[in-house]
């Protein structure tokens, strides 16, 4: 879980570099087919298939998670390395909002306090961390990264119903990755302009699709063979290489009201995280992923 957190966040650095040269839609396409290539690859190593028989499940995991791949990137583009970083980490805090909201719908009327304070603190520490960081150009791209979350924490229940349905790994991330393609090539052609490569582009091109992918499957098989619990915090780590990384290459200030939001939402998350898990050890209905 550590070399991941450090891969996505060095991959987040390779993002803001890149957007120097290339679109967001530009950098999804290219991310796409450095995965696709390396998932074909193991598969044929391992002797696997990536033929499925869930075609609409892939679907509705890619067009939420390619949603929300743009948009973080989009914000990385927009705002200091950090403040981008930890507005996707949010997603944990937006899963129990869903969750909340699914009990809401369905009239469950228990619904843990404890949950509803963990959205609190977590919103807190996103007005922390906007507030002092954000200039008023840099809304749209704190907007977007917020939204970055949410459509991750709708991509994980994704991918938990196809792991659910039996789907391995290896598949649910090479057709994220042909959802890449597609989508980073629709923007691009439609809604912006594919750019000539540079020898610097082209390699952070092929930085961001190595690195994600190696991240991607560190991330798989951490929580494969370890606990939800510490998996859940030490992802968070994510947030202070990329405080560094921005500190180090981008010249980012980060105050201490921002440090303390992005405290506030580590600890939410974490918060988060146990709740849910202790809560479908008690069998309550209201907090289980199928709400």
């Amino acid at each position: 879980m550590i070399a991941a957190t450090l891969l996505f966040a060095t991959m987040s650095m390779c993002v803001k570099f890149a957007s120097a040269d290339y679109s967001t839609g530009e950098i999804v396409f290219y991310r796409g087919i450095v995965g696709a290539a390396i998932m074909i690859l193991l598969t044929r190593i391992r002797g696997e298939t990536l033929r499925t028989r869930l075609p609409v499940m892939h679907f509705w995991r890619s067009l939420t998670g390619v949603s929300a791949l743009g948009l973080w990137f989009y914000a990385i583009e927009k705002l200091p390395l950090s403040t981008a970083v930890t507005l996707n980490y949010m997603s944990p805090i937006w899963m129990v909002v869903v969750l909340i909201g699914g009990s809401a719908l369905r009239n469950v009327e228990r619904v843990d306090a404890r949950l509803i304070y963990t959205v609190l603190f977590g919103f807190a520490g996103v007005i922390c961390v906007l507030q002092p960081t954000m200039e008023r150009d840099q809304l749209w791209g704190g907007l977007m990264g917020l939204l970055s979350g949410l459509l991750t924490a709708l991509a994980y229940l994704h991918v938990a119903a196809l792991g659910r349905a039996g789907e391995p790994e290896d598949r649910v991330v090479f057709y994220f990755s042909v959802g890449s393609i597609a989508a980073g090539a629709l923007v691009t052609t439609f809604l912006d302009e594919w750019h000539w490569h540079t020898f610097q582009g082209l390699g952070m091109l092929l930085a961001v699709g190595v690195l994600a992918t190696l991240a991607q499957l560190l991330l798989t098989r951490a929580y494969n063979i370890g606990r939800m619990l510490v998996n859940g915090s030490l992802q968070y780590l994510g947030i202070a290489w990329s405080y560094l990384y921005g500190v180090l290459f981008f010249g980012d200030t980060v105050t201490a009201i921002a440090l303390s939001g992005m405290f506030l939402i580590v600890v939410a998350g974490i918060a988060a995280t146990r709740l849910r898990q202790s809560s479908r050890k008690a069998g309550d209905i209201s907090t289980s992923p199928e709400s």
